[in-house]
C-alpha cells in the first residue's frame, strides 16, 4: 500500500484550491460582463427613448412612409443603430439582451432603409464607402438569425419584413416627441 505523505497532501490541496479560485474568477468575471452588457443596453435604451432621438425617429419614420426617393434628411437613428451593431458585434453587449431590447427597430429600419429605395446602398456610393453602415447590416442579419432559432424558420409569426416594417413605421411617425 502507497502512503502519501502530508507534503503530498498539501500540494494536492493547494493545486485544488488554485483551481477553484481560477474557475470562480472566470465566473466573477463573466458575471460582471453580464451585468455590464445589460447596464449599457438599459443605458442605451434610454438614449433611444430620448427626446431628441424620438424626434429622428419620428422625421425619419415618416419620410420612408410618404416619400420614397430623395435622400433622408436624417442619418441619426441609422447611426445609432451602426453603434448597437458595432458594440455587439464586438461582444460589448450580449446579442440576446440586444435582440430583446432592440430587434423589431433593427429589422425595420434596416428593411425600410433597404426598400423600396436602397437608401443604405445609396449612401454607400455616394460617399464612395462600402462600409458605411456594415455594423447595422450586421445586426441585421444577426437579429434574423436570432428570430429563426427562437421562433423556427417556418413559423407563421414570422411577418413578411416589409409588413413589419411598415407597421413599425407607421407606429414611430406618430410618437409623440416630449
Amino acid at each position: 500500500m502507497v502512503q502519501i505523505d502530508l507534503a503530498t497532501w498539501t500540494a494536492l490541496g493547494t493545486w485544488a484550491l488554485v483551481i477553484g479560485t481560477i474557475v470562480l474568477m472566470y465566473w466573477q468575471t463573466r458575471k460582471n460582463q453580464e451585468l455590464n452588457s445589460a447596464n449599457a443596453v438599459i443605458t442605451l435604451r434610454e438614449r433611444f427613448d430620448s427626446s431628441r432621438m424620438r424626434k429622428a425617429r419620428k422625421d425619419l419614420a415618416t419620410h420612408l412612409l410618404t416619400s420614397s426617393e430623395g435622400d433622408i434628411v436624417s442619418v441619426e437613428v441609422a447611426t445609432f443603430l451602426e453603434l448597437l451593431g458595432a458594440l455587439t458585434h464586438r461582444g460589448v453587449l450580449d446579442d440576446d439582451l440586444v435582440w430583446e431590447a432592440f430587434g423589431t427597430w433593427v429589422t425595420a429600419y434596416y428593411w425600410a432603409l433597404r426598400h423600396p429605395v436602397d437608401h443604405i446602398g445609396r449612401t454607400r456610393e455616394d460617399l464612395r464607402d462600402p462600409l458605411v453602415f456594415h455594423e447595422f447590416e450586421w445586426l441585421y442579419q444577426r437579429i434574423a438569425t436570432l428570430d429563426r432559432r427562437r421562433l423556427g424558420p417556418g413559423d407563421p409569426s414570422l411577418v413578411p419584413p416589409d409588413a413589419e416594417a411598415r407597421t413599425m413605421l407607421r407606429r414611430e411617425s406618430t410618437l409623440e416627441v416630449v
